[in-house]
């Protein structure tokens, strides 16, 4: 499995609801320290993916402030009930934190 089929799977499991950051989904893959891998997978990829569930290490979103793609992640994380303030999440209270054990289960690699 490539690197960017290991991101698309496990990006995919993300609830609705939930947010993850570049860095976790990176981790949660098994490429740690690739979180811009992450960020280029988002972008060049044809599948459907959650792409508005994943933010910065800080919370914010990655996109520039008033731009229509910024203006998209904003809507949509509202529309799932995550409040968005500032253009950041509060990752205490909205970061996806799954079962390790679950997801090793259900992930194929």
């Amino acid at each position: 499995m490539t690197s960017q089929e290991r991101i698309e799977t496990l990006l995919a499991l993300v609830p609705p609801g939930r947010v993850v950051t570049y860095g976790q989904v990176a981790d949660l893959a098994g490429l740690p320290g690739r979180a811009r891998l992450v960020g280029r997978v988002l972008k060049t990829t044809s599948k459907s993916l959650p792409w508005h569930r994943v933010l910065g290490a800080n919370g914010k979103i990655s996109l520039p402030a008033g731009s229509r793609g910024h203006t998209e992640q904003v809507g949509r994380l509202q529309e799932e009930g995550v409040p968005v303030i500032g253009g950041r999440v509060r990752l205490r209270e909205w970061q996806w934190q799954p079962n390790l054990a679950e997801l090793l289960f259900l992930l194929p690699f």
